[in-house]
């Protein structure tokens, strides 16, 4: 007797003894808990242990996966999706998704150009604010047929993403722009290290917008009591109606600032790649998604940090840059990408504990089988 009382503690909500591998659930029925050593104190920590993992990894698997030169490579590259996922965050965290955000940016990118190239040039400061106004006008179409039409956002945005890449396919035939202002053309270098094999390291001008969109989105959903709506309307659009929320300007809010920073997002790769293609961010967004559900935003809404978000695309761009390096087919990271899809549309409203619930349930249904069989 004192054996199975030291197994037990006083539960602390004063309702009664309870055993310390279970915990109850809101109808106060017993569920079984992870062991300790499964339960990780947070996404994030999780994917520094993988990103590590992985990165120690490639390291000795490949010589040039830790040079300087390929880790800044990588920083450079994963910038534009870095500001795609800070964007699509504030969406899924609002309990929405949006899918047209990367041939968005494409549009984005020939209507910037060709205005730019009207007014006979332009600047940084013309180039961005054009972008960000084209951007937020796209991602406002978004939210006005979801809100006001009162459309599920996968199906406007599976629709828009065709409309806008048919639209951007019919008029520009497919041709690029090569002929852009030299201000847009001109390599914009932050940094720049020669390392002893004669490569150069370089930190381009798209870490420095992605430093920028990163903080700016940070301070929009911590911040700001925008943020907390945002959050709270993801969480319970019903509850978060009944205290007051403005729902229609949650929707504009959040996929407004999606399309604002794909509107970002486009400039700096037209920037990075010295010319404007239409189909260059053609297929983006699933990788894009893929991260961010990587890194803890859930599908259903109401969760999500920026700190995961910029974690998982880290780690999807690792993981890409991983399989070049050994010379793995790219198929492969399709595949990937679709598995991560897959596990988080699955996880989404099923959590681990009820997993090893539904384990513990059938192994306890099959032994009494075995006992009335005996």
């Amino acid at each position: 007797m004192a054996e199975r009382g030291a197994e037990r503690g006083p539960d602390p909500r004063g309702g009664g003894p309870r055993t310390r591998e279970h915990g109850r659930g809101p109808a106060g029925r017993l569920r079984p808990r992870l062991p300790r050593l499964l339960r990780p104190a947070s996404v994030e920590g999780w994917l520094v242990i993988v990103i590590v993992v992985i990165g120690a990894s490639l390291g000795l698997a490949t010589d040039t996966f830790l040079s300087l030169a390929n880790l800044f490579d990588l920083l450079n590259i994963s910038a534009i999706n870095l500001i795609f996922a800070a964007g699509l965050l504030v969406v899924l965290v609002a309990g929405g998704i949006d899918i047209s955000f990367a041939v968005g940016a494409s549009v984005v990118q020939y209507l910037t150009a060709l205005t730019i190239l009207s007014l006979g040039g332009g600047s940084w400061v013309s180039g961005i604010a054009l972008a960000m106004a084209f951007g937020f006008l796209l991602g406002a179409l978004n939210a006005t047929l979801i809100h006001y039409f009162r459309i599920i956002s996968i199906v406007v945005t599976i629709a828009t993403f065709n409309v806008f890449f048919g639209f951007l396919m019919f008029f520009t035939r497919g041709v690029s722009i090569y002929d852009l202002p030299d201000w847009w053309l001109d390599r914009v270098i932050l940094f720049e290290y020669e390392t002893a094999s004669g490569d150069f390291a370089e930190i381009t001008l798209p870490v420095a917008a992605t430093v920028i969109t990163v903080l700016a989105t940070w301070v929009l959903l911590r911040r700001l009591n925008v943020g907390r709506q945002l959050f709270a309307l993801g969480d319970n659009p019903e509850g978060a109606r009944r205290i007051g929320v403005n729902v229609a300007a949650m929707h504009f809010i959040a996929y407004g600032w999606l399309g604002v920073c794909a509107g970002v997002a486009g400039l700096m790769q037209a920037h990075y790649v010295q010319e404007v293609v239409p189909n260059a961010l053609y297929g983006r967004e699933l990788d894009v998604l893929a991260a961010a559900v990587l890194g803890g935003a859930r599908l259903g809404g109401g969760r999500g940090t920026i700190l995961g978000v910029i974690l998982g695309v880290l780690l999807i761009a690792i993981t890409q840059n991983g399989l070049n390096l050994l010379g793995i087919s790219p198929y492969a990271f399709q595949m990937l990408i679709g598995v991560v899809l897959l596990a988080a549309i699955t996880t989404t409203n099923v959590s681990w504990e009820e997993v090893f619930g539904w384990v513990r349930r059938g192994r306890a249904r099959a032994s009494r089988v075995r006992v009335s069989r005996a």
